[in-house]
This record gives structure tokens, C-alpha cells and sequence, in this order.
């Protein structure tokens, strides 16, 4: 039976400006009536108002002041900045939404305007032209720079406007903004949530609230702020959005309701001494400890003493499959989220060791040759994760292997998975993991036999890549440490 979201408790981030500091929208209405125009019943089409800017994490919103000095209700301007935005790009938000030009009127009842700099920077080209000219600087090179200098800094503004408003998507008018200004009060609530918590699935659900808030915006922009032409692509967006709200209030409620923990100092639930799991993994319960609870396990003896028996068990041509975050080849057009590389890499002087080295014993015991294993595969067989601490820290030595790909230091099969199979990857043998349908409005399953069936397909393109010559490992490899016994 597909269980349904729970209702999500409504939120008023946004209802009114500035909701989370008051005395903020007083500061900012003030300035407003000192600085200029408010909105009253007087107001025409034309009418520009004063605007007060609200920034957020993920963009602005723009509130007219009304002239009976009550707080609006609805935003007149929505800006939605990109995700994963560069602090080039926010920046350019804070250039977008400074405060409008000073400009001096060149008659008392002309509508024709310049702005304040740019009749700055022309009397200060005059002063310097007339300078110039008593130097003896010839006119014809004078008087183009005169009249090049006013239009180039008019110029310059709009241009700048131009350039900062591609990495922004802004709506107007009352039912964008409306649609728009939901999907903003929930997707601040999962930032808000993902602010004060460092669980993965939080800072996911942030993410993906701010590409889901992009592409609405972004929808809108493109469809001239016409929320009924696209109005079934506007309500799967919201959809989804309450589904993330409601699964982070869920995850929330799970946090609230765990035993706080005796021990100062330990480590979460959902973490080992290096960190947290891989997705889809809880903590288990710790294996044996290593001989020699006085040592490291990281620094250490081994957990456990190597017979011959044990070395004639092993099979060393096999491979590890990793996810990691997303890079782009080429162009930028094909995105690179998983990678295989041959067991030997495991042993690249250039990847983290002694863990390389350990993760290699472990990787390389009771295999089928040209098998392919997983991450998540060992750590199911570390007891759900936590034999990592005795084995190694995954997560530097997979990052040290991005980068050995990437300058080509070692061979690999790089690979761009789609959403799907790239959690099935990344969960154990035996998992299972759901997803909503919004088209048909079901729950779908993915489990073991579709995960059974990616490796197969991986394996295929692996196959036929390896069938002249292998995965090359690297030079200067280590030696394993089971030769070592």
C-alpha cells in the first residue's frame, strides 16, 4: 500500500517582509518614504514605486510600501538566483538590487534624465579635456574621448544589468508571484532545517528544493509570467516540493525522537570515527576490536592475523565501483557521477594510504575474477559500516581517485548514471528504495534485481573496454599488504 505525504503544517516565511526580524521592514519603510514614491490608490500603470529588496540564501523578493504604512502581503518581484551559484554570481545579485540611480532632470518639466555619475564623469572629462587641450593634445584626439566617456558609463550600467541577470530568474505580476511565493515559504523551511543539522538527507533536500524553486522560476520567466499556460508543470513542481517538505518534517521528527546520547564526544548514529556513511547505511554494531586496543586502528596492526590459506582465497582482477559528486567532461554536456577502476589503483602511492591498501585486502578476498564491487557492498560486509574504522577512510581515498582519473594517472570507466540507478549503487545488495511517480501518482520500488541488473549492464561496457588490454592501475603501485604476512 502506497502510504500518502502527510499534511505539512503551513509555513509563513514569506507571508509578510522580513517575518523572521520586524524591526527590519520599520528600517526599510522609512527609508522608503524618506527616499521616494509609496504605493496608494493614486497610483497608475506607470507608476514606479520605491521597492524594499528582501535577500534570501536562494534569491529576493521585492515589496511595494503601501501608503496606509500596513505590510503587503504579496511580493510584486520574485528573484531566484542559480543553484550552486559562485560568489561571482551573488555578488552580482547585490549589483541587481542596489538602490536605484540618482538622476538629475535636464528640464523642470522634462521626462529626458541622466543619471548622477554619468554627468559626474562628464565634467570631470571636461576639466580634463581642457587640461589636455592646453598640453597641446590635438583635438581630434580630445573630443572623442569627451563624448565617449558619458555614453560608455551610462552604457556600462545596463550592461552590467545585463550580465548579472543571467544567472537570475525574476517573475512579476500577482499570480506568478503568488505560485512562486509558496514555493518559496517551503523550500525556506528546508533550508532552515538543513541550516542546523549536518545530516546528508537535509542538505539534499535544500538542494534539491533550490533547483526545483529554479526551475519553476525559470518556467515562468520563459512563458512571460503566464502561470496557466504551464500550469500542469507548475503544480508536479509543487507537488514534489510538499513531498520534500514533508519527508524533511518526517526526518526532523525522527531526530527529535532518538535517546539523546549519554556519551558526549561520540560519534552519530549515522557516522563513523572518519565520518558518515555512504547513503542508505545505518550504524551496526561494532565488530571484535583489534588485538591491541591500545593502537590506532588506523595506524596500528591489522584486526585480524593472515594465513596462507587467506592469500590463496584472494582474486586481485577485480574492480571497485564508486559514486561521487558530478563533474563534466568536454563541453559540460556529459556529467561523470560514478566510476570504476581496477583493485590494483587501490594501491596508487597517490591515494590516501595505508587505507588504499586495506580497502584492497578487503576488496580482493573470496572474488569471482572480473567481478565488480561496489562501495556499498563493502560496507555492508564491514557490519553496515562499522568495520570502516579499522579498514580505512573511503571517502579520501574515492576523492584521491576522482582527481587520479581526471589527470589521467590511472585507467578507469567513467560513467554518468542516471538518479536512479546512481542510489542503487550506492545502497547494499539487499535494499530497496522508493520513488514518487507525480505523472502517475503512485509509488515505484527499486530493489535488488534492478540494482543486479546495472552492474550487469556496467559490466557489459566494462568487458568490451578491457577486452584488449586492461584497466591501467598506475605507476609505482605498492605492494599488497597480504604479501606482507
Amino acid at each position: 500500500m502506497t502510504q500518502k505525504p502527510r499534511t505539512t503544517p503551513p509555513t509563513a516565511h514569506h507571508q509578510r517582509p522580513f517575518t523572521g526580524d520586524p524591526g527590519r521592514w520599520e528600517k526599510e519603510s522609512s527609508r522608503a518614504l524618506r527616499a521616494g514614491h509609496v504605493r496608494n490608490g493614486t497610483c497608475s500603470a506607470a507608476c514606479r514605486p520605491v521597492l524594499v529588496h528582501e535577500r534570501t540564501s536562494w534569491g529576493w523578493l521585492a515589496w511595494t510600501v503601501p501608503g496606509d504604512g500596513t505590510p503587503p502581503e504579496l511580493p510584486v518581484q520574485i528573484g531566484v538566483l542559480a543553484p550552486e551559484a559562485t560568489r561571482t554570481q551573488r555578488l552580482a545579485v547585490r549589483w541587481l538590487l542596489r538602490r536605484p540611480a540618482h538622476r538629475i532632470a535636464l528640464a523642470p518639466e522634462s521626462r529626458v534624465s541622466l543619471r548622477f555619475t554619468t554627468t559626474a564623469v562628464a565634467a570631470i572629462a571636461l576639466v580634463a579635456a581642457l587640461y589636455a587641450l592646453s598640453r597641446g593634445i590635438p583635438v581630434g584626439l580630445v573630443l572623442p574621448a569627451i563624448l565617449l566617456a558619458p555614453l560608455l558609463t551610462d552604457h556600462m550600467s545596463d550592461w552590467l544589468d545585463y550580465r548579472a541577470g543571467e544567472h537570475v530568474r525574476s517573475v512579476e505580476g500577482d499570480a506568478a508571484c503568488q505560485y512562486l511565493q509558496r514555493l518559496a515559504d517551503l523550500h525556506t523551511g528546508l533550508v532552515d532545517a538543513a541550516a542546523g543539522s549536518d545530516r546528508y538527507e537535509l542538505r539534499r533536500s535544500a538542494e534539491i528544493g533550490h533547483h526545483l524553486l529554479w526551475d519553476a522560476a525559470d518556467l515562468l520567466h520563459a512563458h512571460a509570467q503566464d502561470t496557466r499556460s504551464v500550469s500542469a508543470q507548475l503544480i508536479d513542481r509543487e507537488r514534489l516540493m510538499v513531498q520534500l517538505a514533508d519527508q524533511v518534517a518526517q526526518a526532523l521528527e525522527h531526530i527529535r525522537a532518538k535517546p539523546a546520547s549519554g556519551q558526549r564526544g561520540q560519534p552519530h548514529e549515522d557516522e563513523g570515527p572518519l565520518g558518515p556513511l555512504p547513503p542508505g547505511f545505518e550504524r551496526a554494531t561494532p565488530p571484535t576490536p583489534p588485538p591491541n586496543p591500545a593502537t590506532s586502528p588506523l595506524k596500528g596492526a591489522r584486526p585480524m592475523t593472515r594465513t596462507q590459506s587467506d592469500n590463496s582465497a584472494r582474486t586481485t582482477a577485480v574492480y571497485l565501483l564508486f559514486a561521487h559528486e558530478p563533474y563534466y567532461l568536454g563541453d559540460g554536456a556529459q556529467e561523470i557521477n560514478a566510476t570504476v577502476v581496477a583493485a590494483a589503483s587501490l594501491l596508487h602511492p597517490e591515494v590516501h594510504q595505508p587505507d588504499g591498501a586495506r580497502i584492497h585486502e578487503r576488496l580482493t578476498q573470496q572474488r569471482t575474477p572480473g567481478e565488480i564491487i561496489p562501495l556499498a557492498t563493502l560496507t555492508q560486509e564491514l557490519g553496515g559500516g562499522a568495520g570502516w574504522p579499522y579498514i580505512g577512510d573511503w571517502e579520501k581515498v574515492t576523492t584521491d581517485f576522482v582527481r587520479l582519473v581526471r589527470t589521467a594517472e590511472c585507467d578507469a570507466l567513467s560513467l554518468g548514471l542516471s538518479e536512479i540507478a546512481r542510489a542503487l549503487i550506492c545502497t547494499g545488495p539487499n535494499n530497496h528504495i522508493r520513488t514518487l511517480d507525480t505523472a502517475a501518482g503512485q509509488a515505484l520500488t527499486y530493489g535488488p534485481k534492478e540494482r543486479a541488473a546495472i552492474l550487469a549492464e556496467i559490466d557489459m561496457y566494462l568487458v568490451c573496454l578491457v577486452a584488449e588490454q586492461d584497466l591501467w592501475p598506475g605507476e609505482g603501485l605498492l605492494p599488497p599488504l597480504f604479501n606482507e604476512a
